[in-house]
């Protein structure tokens, strides 16, 4: 078996209840949390509204 290519890495932390900050391999933070129905389905209102891990992967693949 050969050795992957690139293995993407990033620290994570827990800024404030489901708000997380991710340092990603270049250098840049980036922060996730809940939005739209999730955050309504959740009942989590007085959340702060930051995109969803998905939304990062949507992005990034142009779905």
């Amino acid at each position: 078996m050969s050795e992957p290519l690139y293995v993407a890495r990033a620290e994570i932390r827990k800024v404030d209840g489901d708000h997380r900050r991710a340092r990603i391999a270049t250098g840049v933070d980036v922060d996730f949390g809940v939005h739209g129905p999730i955050r309504e389905h959740f009942r989590l209102d007085s959340r702060k509204n930051l995109p969803l891990p998905v939304d990062y992967i949507a992005a990034a693949t142009g779905a």
